[in-house]
């Protein structure tokens, strides 16, 4: 399965990923899941918002047990953010039908799509959609850098953006989510374990701050006659990194955009995405605000209009105990229980069902990486686990 999903939406160059929504890198990866599912003589069904389901199992009769993750990747990602659970959750069947175990619960392995929001701007897309976290409305705002909207992309793929919209009575069917993913950091190297359980996710967000300034030559405008938002930005980069530092807390200008974008012009409006998180809600709105304070007085020294828009919010994700510890349980208790900053479609789904995740080791902690890796014998054991876990709550 890795060998046959590896080359798709590989840029040769990078050797990253691009597997953006609903483009034709995407849609070979729905139709590997496709055929995995039906080489499994699984029930293969496609929901109204893309997401991909294939079951074992009747999928009216409630109270099931769902695994899987996501094929989508950041621009130029690695290879395992994603694909590693689904891959997983196919393989853990497998092993589960080796051992001859007996359903006493349906089980289905899904594909939520758009989840890293690259394309659009928005995580976890499919999901949210799902469980009623955006708005029919708002994702049909939603376009991507060439302005092609989501329903346009959605409509050229083949699919019906007609049909979007919150799936109260799919999610109330369905009586645990377990997601399988690799660790986005050092934790269980460093813990010298090859898997973890997830106790919570790290509330965060997405800010756009706007610098408008003037437009004029490079070459001939003094210095002092400049109202340059690119020192602003600049400066508001600065602030991030000192005071995610100061609070213990993480924040990134990821992504930015400049206008008109000439060697030889001062810009008249820069753009620049933030990304912050923090153990804690006070911690991130105290970082946040830190750093449009900065913003602020920097632009107000340089005569640039500045303007913020939270674009996304996900508040602190604590995955539910009760699942947790059955699977603390069902692993034993030397399976290590770690938080982290990454937001996966489990924690949007935390809302309407019972969600866990486990991580599987990545040696670096490098991650929306090419160099993002996790070892082979490491990936059989987060298989392992993955099985033990379907068993203990499928097979009961």
């Amino acid at each position: 399965m890795w060998r046959e999903l590896a080359p798709i939406g590989r840029d040769p160059g990078t050797h990253g990923y691009r597997r953006f929504a609903w483009t034709a890198a995407d849609a070979d990866c729905r139709d590997w899941f496709r055929a995995q599912a039906e080489s499994r003589g699984l029930a293969y069904e496609l929901d109204r918002n893309g997401n991909q389901w294939a079951w074992a199992g009747d999928p009216e009769a409630g109270d099931a047990v769902v695994t899987g993750s996501h094929l989508d990747s950041v621009p130029d990602g690695g290879a395992f953010d994603g694909p590693l659970g689904v891959v997983s959750s196919f393989a853990a069947l497998d092993e589960l039908r080796r051992r001859g175990a007996r359903f006493t619960r349906p089980l289905a392995i899904t594909n939520f799509g758009d989840e890293e929001g690259a394309r659009f701007g928005l995580a976890c897309v499919g999901s949210r959609l799902a469980a009623g976290q955006l708005t029919v409305d708002a994702a049909h705002r939603l376009r991507d850098a060439d302005g092609v909207s989501l329903p346009q992309a959605m409509e050229r793929a083949g699919y019906d953006p007609d049909a979007i919209g919150p799936d109260p009575e799919r999610l109330a069917r369905i009586g645990a989510f377990v997601e399988l993913h690799v660790e986005q950091g050092r934790a269980l190297d460093l813990s010298g374990d090859a898997v973890g359980i997830a106790s919570a996710i790290w509330p965060h967000g997405r800010w756009r701050f706007d610098f408008a300034g003037e437009a004029n030559h490079a070459g001939t405008t003094r210095l002092v006659d400049r109202r340059d938002p690119m020192l602003t930005y600049a400066e508001t980069v600065l602030a991030a990194r000192r005071e995610a530092e100061l609070a213990g807390a993480v924040a990134t200008f990821g992504k930015i955009s400049c206008e008109p974008n000439g060697v030889n012009a001062i810009p008249s409006l820069v753009r620049g995405w933030l990304d912050s998180r923090a153990a804690d809600q006070s911690t991130l709105d105290t970082v946040v605000a830190a750093i449009e304070q900065a913003a602020e007085e920097r632009a107000e020294r340089d005569g640039v209009d500045l303007t913020v828009v939270r674009e996304s919010f996900t508040p602190v994700v604590e995955f539910e105990h009760a699942l947790r510890d059955e699977l603390a349980k069902i692993l034993g208790g030397h399976t290590p229980v770690l938080g982290t900053g990454a937001g996966h479609d489990a924690g949007i789904l935390s809302g309407s069902i019972p969600t866990a995740m486990l991580f599987v080791r990545n040696p670096t902690g490098v991650s929306h990486s090419p160099a993002e890796f996790a070892g082979e014998d490491d990936c059989v054991a987060g298989v392992l686990a993955l099985a033990d876990v379907l068993e203990g709550l499928a097979c009961r």
